[in-house]
């Protein structure tokens, strides 16, 4: 990636729409939006003429003939996303339409964009950290309200300020040590000595509370998947529509409809829940079916949540008990359907406790088993406050290197061990910090994380 380039993409998803958005960035933005923008109307103005936050009417051109007629956006530095001058044209949508106005601007000395380098030159100008570059992406790809939420606040920066709090606490006790190491006749008093243990023990609390959103944060960013799994002609897919509010899979009274999995999102309480129908459970009666219930076992062992589904009206079998057995070590909830109908069965207790008994013909039972979902998959309370810091598995992932690296320094002063020990493990814990909001980081993280952006953002 070269910063003194001018780059362009198409911002807006490909395909037949109303309008499309194709984006420059870079310091000869607006020379290039002069050669291929012609401006329409009484006092028009060229690009580069034109004030920072106008918009203008008029055509792209290429040589000589009319693209589109599109308006377009002149937006200076440095008060635009990326800091540099930008223009944005407004298009009339289509896969032709837009390509043909991007194809033109290329023609006109831009380079196609990379894949988030609109972001990433973003991060690179200072505008935003990489944490906020990272809730970008969250923000574009959100399924669900709650997801949306917290990609909000951390592109508003509330996970950046808390991790910069915790860069200076961890950076006034490295100072604070290396000033005794400079020193090394002028001991640490043992009441000194006393107050950094406690001010790195008050770091790794913070720490540990950073840690304990992470499994609600990556739940909120990438779903969670759950299998819907039973014998034959339970309701799995009937369930799967209720759950869903449309037709997704086929119902029939045939047993054995279900021959391959079936996937769909749905928003539960505010959590993405990828729900997988899936062939029935039993001995397959030829090849085809042999294959859908080997796809079936397969789901449930990949399976972060499983919905075994029973028929209310038919006594618990050694079939349903083996199969539950299988996915004893999953997050489960039983659901025992088809309670519209007169005629069921005793429920035995012995099978499983805490069933949920639904109609998914009626959809009675259904909000309760919504809620038990919810309560499965999240720990904790959806409060604004755990918004605000969901971290990532990145985040994660540099955070249990800084909170180790920050309780081998805590033993250290304790045990009154070298200086030199206690520093060394306090710039860990310090970079491994800096590593989420971009202050210590590698050119491959950078090309990682923002190798996973669409074009045009």
């Amino acid at each position: 990636m070269f910063l003194n380039d001018t780059i362009v993409a198409i911002s807006t998803p490909i395909g037949e729409a109303g309008l499309a958005v194709v984006r420059l960035s870079g310091s000869k933005a607006l020379s290039v939006a002069d050669r291929v923008f012609k401006p329409i109307g009484q006092g028009s103005l060229r690009p580069s003429m034109a004030p920072s936050h106008t918009i203008h009417y008029g055509f792209i051109v290429h040589n000589g003939v009319r693209v589109d007629e599109v308006l377009l956006s002149v937006l200076r530095a440095p008060r635009t996303f990326t800091r540099e001058d930008m223009v944005e044209v407004s298009c009339h949508g289509g896969v032709l339409p837009a390509k043909l106005v991007l194809d033109t601007i290329l023609a006109g000395g831009a380079r196609l964009a990379e894949p988030g380098e609109f972001t990433k030159r973003a991060f690179l100008s200072g505008r935003i950290d990489l944490a906020q570059a990272e809730a970008v992406a969250d923000l574009i790809h959100s399924r669900t309200e709650l997801a949306l939420r917290a990609a909000h606040e951390q592109l508003a920066g509330h996970l950046s300020r808390r991790i910069e709090q915790l860069r200076n606490d961890l950076t006034r006790t490295l100072a604070h040590v290396e000033a005794h190491i400079d020193f090394p006749d002028e001991d640490i008093l043992p009441e000194t000595r006393s107050q950094l243990v406690s001010r790195l023990e008050k770091a790794s609390v913070f720490i540990e509370e950073l840690l304990r959103t992470a499994p609600e944060g990556q739940l909120l960013r990438r779903g969670v998947r759950a299998a819907i799994v039973g014998r034959p002609n339970a309701g799995k897919s009937s369930l799967l529509n209720q759950l869903l509010g449309h037709d997704r899979a086929i119902v029939s009274p045939i047993a054995g409809t279900t021959r391959d999995t079936i996937e769909e999102t749905a928003n539960i309480r505010g959590l993405p829940v990828i729900f997988i129908d899936t062939a029935g459970l039993r001995e397959a009666g030829d090849t085809l079916e042999a294959e859908g219930i080997r796809r079936s076992k397969a789901t449930i062992a990949k399976a972060e949540l499983i919905l075994h589904v029973v028929d209310a009206t038919e006594p618990i079998t050694d079939e349903d008990r083996r199969f539950l057995e299988e996915s004893a070590n999953k997050k489960r909830i039983v659901v025992r359907n088809k309670i519209d109908l007169t005629k069921l069965a005793p429920w035995d207790d012995s099978f499983a406790t805490g069933a949920v008994s639904v109609s998914s013909v009626t959809g009675e039972g259904l909000e309760l088993l919504k809620d038990s979902i919810k309560a499965l998959l999240w720990s904790g309370g959806v409060g604004g406050e755990m918004l605000q810091v969901m971290i990532n598995a990145r985040h994660q992932e540099t955070l249990r290197r800084a909170h180790f690296s920050t309780a081998q320094a805590t033993e250290a002063l304790r045990q009154d061990q070298s200086l030199e020990l206690v520093a060394l493990d306090l710039r860990i814990a310090f970079n491994a910090v800096g590593e989420i909001v971009g202050k210590t980081t590698t050119e491959d993280l950078l090309d990682s994380i923002f190798s996973q952006f669409c074009l045009g953002k």
